[in-house]
């Protein structure tokens, strides 16, 4: 875990990763773990494709027809890192922040940075200015890139204390038309392995999210476990799916796995499921990446024949149950490969494929990892025992400068908040979340979060946030809200109260079900009682059943 050969003269990300002790365990099991002590992701995943695959292959695609090969993606992603070092400055370990959606010019940018040594930040252009102004406080980046239709929000944020360059706009300053002027050709930054290489934001479940830090090693090692022993890309492969770039989940899947095995990419910008159905069976996809609620959504439409014609269809995100499961099949003939994964360990770690899927399972640990079950205790327990799932594999938790780590780390195990048992041939059952993060969607939503947006309404007195079980999307954000004397709990009121979240926080974070109610449940000490406001839905959720169980 020294770094004695790192290229980074900003030592910022060094000097912030966690003490060494509270680090979980890390494990390279597998030949295809044994990295060289330098090591450039961003270079082996494009100079690395192009010499084996050639640069014409197709890299990336759009749905209105644009496609970038392997080459031109080279040369973009080296004009990009000309851009950062000769107009910006930018030396290695410096931070550089990415806001944009899913194109073609956010992977040559994150490319070019990581070829120029430096530290890319991820975000979602659909936060809000105050969410963003914490990440860069938290992340302390020298330059952010935003696409241009993005950049009100980002300046705001931003204020003096960080250059905002746009990109795919008009202008002679905009970061496409800088990179016009740049040859293409760029010597890359000769990074050590374990040296920083991109920072990963989790959904903020105490109103401050947690920075999840990875090396140039560990881009690579979760395409040499999930995709390669799972999905098993060709380079004939076509990938597509609804997760952000700025999502770990999506960045495996959209851009780290296709450009690991020479295959390509299909870029959607924002496209409901039925949409990116049809956009996939369009492009001839052929392993998709999406959630449980996206493909209930497409059999809801009658359009399971879009499905077809996949090889793989990957659902994550949230919980895929045995129900869902059992109608794709029946719909399709496809076989969804489920699994679980985390931003802290970059991506997915437990799953199966093929004859090795167990509907109503989550899967097996992924060749390189291994996982178990502890108690509150710590310690392992025995089969279809409930407990909190724990991993170890050659990724894992390190956040930057976070007291946090303590929770997440225990006696070297990545303990990731989800509760599960193991069966007695080693599969993994999920049972519920352990913590106060609500799963909505395939989206991370911390409770705390979404209470303290709601709390800065002026008729809000005191509020609390619980996932109430929804059959559509896994889970919606539920909230319970105390007004001030005087204001009327009306229809007008709540969604007055769900448009200021809107505009407060992320709008995918707002709360769909909000109840007014006249005080919260709190324990003799005053601490609040989610628990109760939890058993009071599931209560409601009973008797709904019941009732519509007894009508002829």
């Amino acid at each position: 875990m020294t770094q004695a050969s790192s290229a980074h003269v900003d030592t910022f990300t060094r000097d912030h990763l966690p003490p060494a002790e509270m680090w979980p365990v890390l494990e390279f099991t597998l030949p295809e773990l044994q990295y060289p002590g330098m090591l450039n992701a961003g270079a082996v995943l494009i100079d690395g494709a192009v010499a084996e695959h050639g640069a014409s292959r197709p890299a990336l695609r759009t749905p209105d027809g644009t496609t970038w090969s392997y080459g031109e993606l080279q040369k973009h992603a080296n004009q990009a890192a000309q851009v950062l070092t000769e107009d910006f400055g930018v030396i290695p370990g410096n931070r550089v922040l990415l806001r944009g959606p899913n194109n073609p010019w956010i992977v040559a940018a994150w490319l070019g940075v990581l070829k120029a040594g430096a530290v890319v930040v991820t975000t979602m252009p659909i936060l809000r200015s105050s969410e963003v102004a914490t990440l860069l406080r938290l992340t302390r980046p020298v330059l952010a890139i935003s696409d241009h239709r993005f950049l009100d929000e980002m300046v705001l944020a931003a204020g003096d204390d960080v250059t905002v360059v746009p990109y795919g706009g008009p202008g002679a300053d905009d970061f496409v038309a800088l990179c016009a002027t740049k040859s293409g050709e760029f010597t890359n930054v000769e990074t050590a392995a374990d040296d920083v290489a991109l920072l990963g934001p989790t959904s903020g479940t105490t109103g401050t999210p947690k920075v999840t830090m990875h090396f140039h090693r560990d881009i690579l090692a979760n395409a040499d476990t999930f995709a390669r022993h799972i999905l098993q890309p060709t380079p004939d492969d076509v990938f597509a799916g609804s997760p952000p770039i700025s999502f770990t989940f999506g960045l495996g899947g959209l851009v780290v796995f296709p450009l690991r095995f020479g295959a390509s990419s299909l870029l959607t910008e924002r496209a409901g499921p039925v949409e990116l159905a049809e956009h996939a069976a369009a492009a001839g996809v052929t392993i998709l990446f999406t959630a449980p609620t996206a493909y209930r959504a497409i059999l809801k439409a009658g359009r399971g024949d879009l499905l077809t014609r996949l090889r793989i269809a990957v659902s994550a995100g949230e919980h895929l149950p045995k129900e869902t499961w059992e109608a794709v099949y029946n719909a399709t003939g496809v076989r969804l490969v489920n699994g679980i994964g985390s931003t802290e360990l970059l991506h997915v770690f437990i799953s199966a494929s093929g004859k090795d899927i167990r509907p109503g399972t989550t899967g097996l640990a992924v060749p390189g990892y291994r996982a178990t079950i502890l108690d509150e205790e710590g310690n392992e327990v025995g089969p279809n025992q409930a407990g909190r799932l724990a991993v170890i594999g050659p990724t894992g938790c390190r956040y930057l400068d976070d007291e946090r780590q303590a929770n997440y780390v225990v006696n070297g195990w990545n303990v990731t908040g989800d509760t599960f048992i193991r069966d007695e041939d080693g599969y993994f059952i999920y049972q519920a979340r352990s913590d106060n993060m609500i799963i909505s969607s395939g989206y991370n939503i911390g409770a705390p979060e979404v209470e303290a947006a709601i709390d800065q309404h002026p008729d809000v007195v005191e509020n609390a946030v619980v996932a109430r079980p929804d059959p559509e999307r896994g889970s919606v954000v539920c909230a319970f809200i105390v007004l001030r004397d005087g204001v009327d709990a009306d229809e007008a009121k709540r969604k007055e109260i769900q448009d200021f979240v809107k505009a407060t926080i992320a709008p995918y974070k707002y709360p769909r079900d909000v109840h007014f109610v006249s005080e919260l449940p709190r324990n003799p000490s005053g601490k609040l009682q989610h628990f109760k406001l939890r058993d009071r839905l599931e209560l409601e959720n009973d008797q709904l059943a019941g009732a519509a169980a007894t009508q002829p």
